[in-house]
């Protein structure tokens, strides 16, 4: 048996900060990922309605997703994965972003099995619909849901938005290598073949 890995993107194999400059040049901001300190993004830039910030964003989405940097050791970890592990990305991105996803993945030349673009935060039925045994998230709350809902640990990639308490089976790391340590204890091949 193959183990399934439920993989966020944005923030998880693309860097946290990937938004960041984005937002510093339209909105003449001077952010750092240390002021972003909760998920709505807007709870940073209180001049703006979230209207404006959002429709800002969703024109922007096509151009800021093709020119996201991969988050350090990210692709290195991924590809040595690949023959191992399944790898299933599953996003809140839109089907309006496809095709720019799959460009920045081939790009990248980072490995994956499945791609899926669910257009919502909601990843539970999705995760439950692909049998993952294991999910790399950096959404609190997606995190939490996940592993509660599901029963299965989930590693919650750190960042100042997301430091909130965490219960037992969502595991704080604060890198890919940190993350692929906790792997290779907890999913070694050894592990799968003996059964356990």
């Amino acid at each position: 048996m193959r183990y399934r890995f439920g993989i966020d993107i944005d923030g998880t194999v693309t860097s946290p900060t990937s938004l960041i400059p984005h937002i510093n040049e339209k909105f003449k901001s001077k952010l750092t990922l240390d002021d972003i300190k909760e998920y709505d993004l807007t709870a940073a830039l209180p001049h703006l309605s979230q209207g404006e910030f959002y429709s800002w964003f969703r024109d922007s989405e096509p151009r800021i997703y093709a020119a996201s940097p991969v988050s350090e050791n990210a692709k290195n970890i991924l590809n040595d994965w690949k023959d191992q592990y399944e790898l299933y990305y599953i996003s809140a991105r839109g089907d309006n972003v496809r095709d720019v996803t799959f460009e920045w993945f081939a790009e990248h030349a980072i490995a994956y099995d499945h791609i899926e673009l669910i257009g919502s935060h909601k990843k539970i039925e999705t995760a439950r619909r692909h049998n993952v045994h294991l999910f790399f998230e950096d959404k609190h709350d997606n995190a939490v849901e996940i592993a509660e809902e599901l029963d299965i640990p989930v590693l919650l990639f750190d960042t100042p938005y997301n430091r909130q308490p965490i219960p037992d089976k969502v595991i704080r790391v604060y890198d890919w290598v940190e993350a692929n340590e906790w792997v290779k204890n907890e999913f070694s091949v050894q592990k799968t073949l003996s059964g356990n």
